[in-house]
């Protein structure tokens, strides 16, 4: 009499033609993505976000507790993405490759938001050129100073990192902000810089040097559009608290 050989078919072949879900890790992953796909802009939660970011660095195995962890440490995912690479080594099991996912990330968010206004009159995009100062600007832990260089039609000639520190004379001195626009033939200006505090409530010091600088433009035929000041807690502008 002879017997039937069954043959074995693949796990995964049994899984797929049943329809089933897969479960476990790989199974949480295939879900996650089905809501990435699927369900729009708040499909996921900031720490889920987190999560599908560090898939590409560990590729089995659960994400969730560095995710949690992250977000615990630097308390926001702006903060996360923001944070410097020792920062974020330095929560338990976040690895050189976790890291990279999540400066990637970071880079393309900014890319995103300067491709935003870059070739468009500054003043008619004003909305999307704060989202992309606050995106680059809003959750750093030093001050930096910035001067966006504008052309006869207000398009940017120029994002230029100035320098890291206060915002004094020492830091931006406003003969070499006016030289640097008189060689890129630019017509105005727009001074950005952040605080690490939060709070973007310009200081004495601001209101000072940007006076300074738009006394220096004004005979050249440069314009001070505005001062900038970025914080986690939102921005000022000058020009707007009337202070230019």
């Amino acid at each position: 009499m002879h017997r039937v050989r069954e043959i074995a078919r693949p796990v995964t072949q049994d899984v797929q033609n049943s329809g089933k879900t897969p479960s476990g890790a790989s199974g949480h992953r295939a879900r996650l993505r089905e809501r990435l796909l699927t369900g729009g802009a708040e499909a996921l939660a900031d720490y889920e976000v987190l999560e599908y970011l560090l898939f590409g660095a560990l590729a089995r195995g659960d994400t969730k507790p560095q995710a949690k962890a992250l977000l615990a440490r630097f308390g926001t995912l702006a903060g996360v993405l923001n944070a410097e690479p020792a920062a974020l080594k330095q929560v338990k099991g976040v690895s050189d490759a976790s890291v990279g996912q999540i400066k990637i990330a970071s880079l393309v968010a900014r890319r995103m938001a300067r491709s935003v206004v870059q070739d468009k009159p500054v003043l008619g995009s004003w909305q999307a050129l704060l989202d992309y100062l606050a995106i680059d600007m809003a959750h750093l832990n030093t001050e930096r100073v910035r001067v966006l260089y504008l052309n006869a039609k207000n398009r940017l000639l120029l994002d230029h990192h100035f320098g890291d520190g206060t915002v004094d004379e020492a830091a931006i001195h406003p003969r070499e902000v006016i030289k640097r626009g008189l060689d890129l033939g630019a017509s105005a200006l727009i001074l950005v810089h952040n605080h690490p505090s939060g709070n973007p409530e310009p200081s004495r010091a601001d209101i000072q040097v940007t006076k300074r600088i738009a006394e220096a433009g004004r005979p050249l035929g440069i314009t001070v559009h505005d001062h900038v000041i970025v914080g986690r807690e939102g921005h000022v502008s000058m020009r707007a608290k009337g202070l230019i």
